[in-house]
């Protein structure tokens, strides 16, 4: 007999072994569960931008959140779930995130579905950029080499001096800008904050900062059909964060974070079907190389830090 066994008579090492391995498996599929939400979510944007003013449809995406997550959340946990140390940087925080919602609103207008998910991808090499010349942090010679390639592979999507480059294109950088500087604020204030706080107020800064301006671009819809995809739209959003939070707490970031780069796969997916949006083949060597550099950098920032990075939002 080697050790103690389980009643089912296998080894007990070997028992959690199979355990943990299954809730592995299971982290990575709710990964990839969930950005295939996040690209519904950008699919379903994009065709908003047809018939739907930008800032309504920021409004009911993050009104949707908001509205869901405190219904959830406020219950469960209730005044305790407003307590921060920082109100001022719970609102900045917020702000920047709705700053980058309404860049990817436009940017969907705009560019295909597939180049617009890869230069948002490289959100996680600009931290690192940000981490070494704002926070001083040491960048190791393989990293930068990983910025490098993530930004040579945005130039050849982008293409400037191209007869396709325009000034839309400059959308989803101030995007990948505005992100990279919530997700700085948001590392800090992970050390100090409950992240359904977080999660709580940065879905209500959005909301109510909108709110302002609803109003002036509120508009009759031509259908219920829109209705409905402003729906999905604020389903997909939520669930989508929703079923990330159920994976990272079944298995280590430094493990799932490179699968979020399966976005860009459904993205290319939902161009193709609902776009019939297919890159060519400078565009294609671009998006291989971003996600080859953007999985491999995130997973080396995770593995040294061990927070998970999250998606841009759209």
């Amino acid at each position: 007999m080697t050790g103690p066994t389980t009643s089912g008579g296998l080894p007990t090492r070997k028992r959690t072994r199979d355990i943990e391995s299954e809730r592995i498996l299971a982290g990575i599929g709710l990964v990839i569960l969930a950005v295939a939400c996040f690209a519904t979510l950008d699919t379903a944007t994009k065709l908003s931008t047809a018939s739907v003013p930008i800032l309504m449809g920021v409004w009911f995406r993050y009104a949707f959140q908001a509205v869901a997550t405190t219904a959830v959340l406020l219950p469960r946990h209730g005044t305790a779930l407003l307590r921060t140390r920082h109100p001022k940087y719970q609102l900045l925080r917020g702000a920047l995130l709705l700053v980058s919602s309404t860049l990817a609103f436009l940017s969907l207008r705009y560019m295909p579905l597939a180049e617009f998910t890869s230069v948002v991808l490289i959100a996680p090499l600009v931290i690192t950029l940000l981490a070494a010349t704002t926070l001083k942090e040491q960048v190791s010679p393989l990293r930068w080499a990983l910025v490098a390639g993530g930004f040579v592979g945005t130039l050849v999507i982008l293409r400037p001096g191209g007869e396709a480059f325009s000034w839309a294109v400059l959308l989803p950088i101030g995007l990948v800008l505005t992100n990279a500087w919530f997700q700085v604020l948001t590392s800090k204030l992970a050390q100090t904050e409950n992240p359904l706080t977080m999660h709580f107020y940065t879905g209500w800064v959005g909301t109510l900062i909108v709110s302002i301006a609803l109003p002036f671009v509120w508009t009759a819809l031509p259908g219920w059909q829109w209705w409905a995809l402003l729906c999905l739209m604020g389903f997909m959003g939520t669930v989508g964060h929703f079923i990330l939070i159920l994976a990272y707490q079944r298995a280590p970031a430094s493990t799932l974070t490179p699968y979020l780069y399966a976005q860009i796969a459904f993205a290319m997916l939902g161009g193709w079907l609902m776009f019939s949006q297919v890159p060519d083949r400078l565009s294609l060597i671009g998006i291989t190389l971003i996600a080859i550099c953007g999985a491999a950098g995130a997973w080396l920032t995770v593995r040294e830090r061990r927070v998970p990075i999250e998606p841009a939002e759209s």
